[in-house]
């Protein structure tokens, strides 16, 4: 399509589909938030547009050239988002640390396409991939280097180990809803990428396989130390989407000349972004004013004033942990059961144990939520729609946790 710089199949269409969802009901969320907070904003949902062509244009991608301005196009729109308010500091300084580290990252993948395209001649990912088969990947330095810069900017954006430092700190100034897109929606598209990219020929997955293997275990335990100490909702989600991170990095890992764990790493996308969505579209008709409510005692006692919110937050927070019979469960069935397939069966438990080590941060949230005395009446002015999409949210959850999927 358009002369090759494009591509779409079923892979590419399932993860467009996750995208577009995820910037639906992030638009939800962002309805009674912004009413509350600054009024109606047109050009908020003009970006959340661009942001998403952006990121599907992202996973269709066929050449390096294409994939870096769909880049540039979600991250322009992100950071604009992420800004917004001008007049607020923890915005703005949100958005400045975003945007130079991202700059970095950008720089990366200028310089690793420059690197790809001295070794073959070509941005196209067909012409690259036969590069690869015919002279190898060790023997040829210059496709070496541009791979591993390529693949360093985009661990930087998906914020794995030891490039996570940002997202903590991001994901706080940002607005509730833009959190919430950028946790999930940017997540998605970028995964996407990193198959796409691996996938020029499955032997890389081989050849880079110790590598992110450390990085997939640091990502997992360092995103959990992160979230244990945390007491505000929003960095203690950021630092929970790190560990996540880490798991997907291990579909990641299973790509070889032997299998393509692409359904397994869709789904997980998926169980993830639901329940993030979830959790983000309740705090955004919970936090009050300018989210003067985000922090794990702002929530004490909420089943007793708000049951049906409280319910739902605690659902989302199990999927999120993994505990059965939610969607976040069947995910990370699907990604360890695709790593004991692989061979990666210490990955795998090791996958497990960070499993059982974020249970205490997710259980900490529902225990003051169920066992501690209200302390705010969560008063909601005006009527919105975050609370229905929120109910939907809850229900998918359950709903796609038997949706079949064939390993």
């Amino acid at each position: 399509m358009l002369n090759g710089m494009i591509v779409t199949n079923t892979f590419t269409k399932v993860a467009g589909l996750i995208i577009l969802g995820c910037g639906f009901f992030s638009a939800v969320a962002a309805q009674g938030y912004f009413n509350r907070n600054k009024g109606f904003i047109l050009e908020f949902y003009a970006l959340m547009l661009f942001g998403a062509f952006g990121m599907i244009l992202l996973t269709m991608a066929a050449e390096l050239i294409t994939l870096f301005i769909a880049l540039e196009i979600m991250s322009l729109a992100v950071y604009t988002l992420v800004g917004y308010d001008r007049k607020s500091v923890i915005r703005s300084e949100a958005v400045l640390k975003y945007l130079v580290l991202g700059a970095f990252a950008g720089a990366f993948f200028v310089m690793g396409a420059v690197f790809i395209f001295a070794a073959s001649k070509s941005t196209s990912f067909l012409i690259i991939a036969a590069t690869i088969s015919e002279s190898g990947i060790l023997s040829n330095p210059p496709m070496t280097v541009g791979i591993l810069l390529i693949i360093v900017a985009l661990l930087f954006k998906v914020a794995a180990f030891p490039f996570h430092a940002w997202v903590v700190d991001v994901y706080e100034g940002a607005p509730l809803p833009v959190t919430s897109f950028m946790a999930t929606g940017v997540k998605t598209a970028l995964f996407v990428v990193l198959v796409n990219f691996i996938m020029l020929n499955p032997d890389l997955g081989d050849y880079w396989s110790k590598l992110l293997f450390y990085i997939a275990v640091f990502t997992m335990f360092v995103g959990n130390l992160i979230a244990i100490g945390q007491n505000n909702l929003k960095r203690m989600l950021a630092a929970s989407g790190i560990v996540h991170t880490g798991y997907l990095l291990i579909g990641v890992m299973a790509i070889n000349s032997d299998q393509f764990p692409g359904g397994a790493i869709l789904f997980y996308l998926a169980a993830y972004s639901v329940s993030t969505l979830g959790i983000f579209a309740a705090l955004s008709y919970l936090s009050g004013q300018e989210e003067e409510r985000i922090s794990f005692d702002d929530f004490a006692g909420l089943a007793k004033i708000r049951p049906y919110s409280a319910a739902c937050i605690a659902i989302f927070l199990l999927s999120m942990a993994g505990i059965p019979p939610t969607a976040g469960f069947m995910g990370k069935f699907y990604i360890i059961a695709t790593a004991f397939k692989a061979g990666h069966i210490v990955l795998a438990v090791l996958a497990i144990v960070s499993s059982i080590v974020s249970l205490w941060y997710y259980i900490r949230l529902i225990t003051v939520m169920y066992f501690k005395e209200p302390t705010s009446q969560f008063e909601t002015a005006e009527i919105t729609i975050a609370p229905v999409g929120t109910l939907v949210l809850a229900i998918t959850v359950f709903a796609i946790c038997f949706y079949p999927l064939a390993l």
